[in-house]
């Protein structure tokens, strides 16, 4: 049985549960957006602006980002953990998360977006994508109250630090997970011993398919690991390794590759070997009598890869494709 929301805020304004270091954002969202997802309870959320021209810089992967209803609903209803921002054509985020956009369809995100957006006739609007993974929904006895800080023309939202009302919020929101009926807690609740955000956060997360595709996209700055290829619509996140085959959602079992180069490599006709090399076996012109174009790439080094290296593609990764997939 749930406690009252009273005794949890006593409870953790007594305690005043500081996690160093970490801080959260409340983002204020419609009813109808929660209650959407709160019945589907999805593996991921797509928390999308209408817009694409301001970019989110508040939290670091992993921290907190809580959902807070529209006054008079002045409470905080749900929440998950930041992965990455992103702008991008409503096509794209439709593709990349469907329904965990909060709507039915593709026609009633654009119907919702332009609800926001002043004389604005394009077909694909770029709108602003806030990817949070393991989203939970707190039922509606245990809605938190905003803090009495909050100030009643707050549009967007606002941030806490992990110290006053964002530690009182944040111990609230822990307890509420965990105390709450149908509410699955988090796994990845930071603890006072070390939260692990930024880098680490996106390498043990649960991560789910559009956050996957978001990451990669944006890891090889939108452009084929291949050829180059910078035409958004027809670049793909591919699996290295397939989920199907325990291979997990992370940037460093990802390629993006043109959609053509994707299906030859999740059929085994081209790989990468673990010095970033392009193969491109012999079958594909047994089988299929061409290829010309794609043998040649056979033997070069991939044009684009993350900046970062933590995010390139996992060796090990490589090494299974080019074993179990490959048609050598």
């Amino acid at each position: 049985m749930s406690r009252p929301i009273e005794t949890l805020l006593m409870s953790a304004e007594g305690r005043r549960h500081r996690i160093p270091g970490m801080k959260l954002w409340v983002g204020v969202t419609d009813k109808d957006w929660y209650e959407y997802l709160a019945l589907q309870r999805p593996d991921e959320v797509n928390f999308w602006q209408p817009s694409g021209a301001r970019t989110f810089k508040v939290l670091q992967p992993g921290e907190p980002f809580l959902f807070k209803l529209h006054s008079p609903d002045n409470f905080i209803v749900g929440g998950g953990f930041f992965v990455r921002y992103s702008a991008l054509p409503a096509s794209l985020a439709w593709e990349a998360f469907e329904r965990k956009n909060g709507v039915e369809s593709f026609e009633d995100l654009l119907t919702r977006v332009r609800k926001y957006r002043r004389a604005d006739d394009a077909l694909d609007p770029i709108i602003g994508c806030n990817v949070l993974a393991e989203p939970f929904f707190l039922p509606r006895s245990l809605w938190i109250p905003v803090p009495a800080g909050w100030a009643p023309n707050i549009v967007q939202g606002r941030g806490y630090e992990s110290h006053g009302d964002g530690a009182a919020l944040w111990q609230a929101v822990v307890e509420a997970t965990r105390l709450g009926d149908r509410v699955e807690s988090p796994t990845m609740l930071p603890e006072e011993d070390g939260p692990r955000f930024g880098a680490e956060f996106l390498t043990r997360a649960r991560l789910g398919q559009g956050a996957f595709r978001v990451l990669v996209t944006d890891a090889y700055q939108r452009r084929c690991a291949v050829t180059g290829e910078k035409t958004l619509p027809v670049l793909e996140a591919a699996h290295i390794k397939p989920y199907a085959c325990e291979g997990p959602h992370r940037v460093q079992n990802g390629l993006l590759l043109r959609s053509d180069l994707h299906k030859l490599f999740d059929l085994g006709y081209v790989t990468v070997t673990p010095e970033f090399d392009m193969e491109v076996s012999s079958k594909l012109r047994e089988d299929w009598s061409n290829g010309r174009e794609y043998y040649a790439w056979h033997g070069k080094k991939l044009t684009h890869l993350p900046v970062e290296q933590f995010l390139q593609p996992a060796r090990d990764f490589l090494r299974w494709h080019n074993e179990h997939r490959f048609k050598s």
